[in-house]
């Protein structure tokens, strides 16, 4: 049965492969009952790509933590401080509200003083943000990210994070020995600002061609709140926010 009585946010958090064990028990210690770690790579805009011509991979720890809405600023906040990801460079976290849960028992543990003071919070996540954010998902096949990647660098965005998985769909039942193979996939994650979303994901489907078949998919989730991420960009549009007033 879809639980829905409770609201839940799903806090997505990317930080080097070494702090992942930090923000699973900071978010634990701080009320959550565990997260899933996924492995994957990073790039950022204008970093050297290769090294001698060995490509350069930065390898990524990206965390799915699922709370619910009373206790969310407390974990947000316990992760923030675990691998200060309010300073540059440490890593980036967002949020994304969920419509329908399952597989999830809900406890009443939580009382009246101890919602108060998840209340609380911290200024950093919960004041209102200047940039709003969306989420691109790109799924295509095993090396063809690097087109999805330089897309989106061409049309402004600043990052992101590559994610090895495999797929299966109507246009990919190729067998061995009759033995169905499964196409590995790969999942690139672009974090990028609201103004932008359409063009960035105009040009991955041009460069990307994903309007051909069994070429891959992309698709926006919207994103509540953002830590970590364009501090320069946002320092940017505070000044001309205060310039304005």
């Amino acid at each position: 049965m879809l639980q829905t009585k409770q609201g839940q946010k799903l806090l997505v958090t990317i930080v080097k492969k070494e702090k992942a064990k930090k923000v699973i028990q900071a978010s634990k210690n701080a009320g959550a009952r565990g997260g899933t770690t996924l492995l994957g790579n990073g790039f950022r805009l204008n970093e050297k790509k290769r090294i001698l011509g060995i490509p350069v991979e930065r390898e990524r720890a990206i965390i799915l933590t699922l709370v619910p809405d009373k206790i969310f600023p407390g974990v947000m906040d316990a992760i923030i401080n675990s691998v200060k990801l309010n300073q540059p460079r440490q890593g980036i976290g967002f949020v994304i509200d969920s419509k329908k849960i399952t597989g999830i028992c809900q406890h009443s543990e939580f009382d009246e003083e101890s919602d108060e003071k998840d209340k609380e919070g911290v200024n950093i996540i919960m004041e209102d943000q200047k940039v709003l954010y969306d989420l691109i998902i790109t799924i295509v096949n095993r090396g063809d990210s690097e087109k999805v990647v330089d897309a989106t660098r061409k049309a402004g965005a600043e990052g992101g994070t590559i994610l090895n998985g495999r797929g299966t769909g109507v246009h990919e039942k190729a067998k061995l020995f009759n033995i169905m193979i499964e196409p590995e996939k790969e999942m690139v994650l672009t974090l990028i600002s609201r103004d932008k979303t359409q063009d960035v994901l105009q040009t991955i489907n041009e460069d990307a061609e994903l309007n051909k078949p069994g070429k891959g998919i992309a698709f926006v989730l919207e994103v509540e709140k953002t830590v970590g991420i364009n501090h320069v960009l946002n320092k940017m549009v505070n000044e001309e926010y205060k310039k304005g007033k």
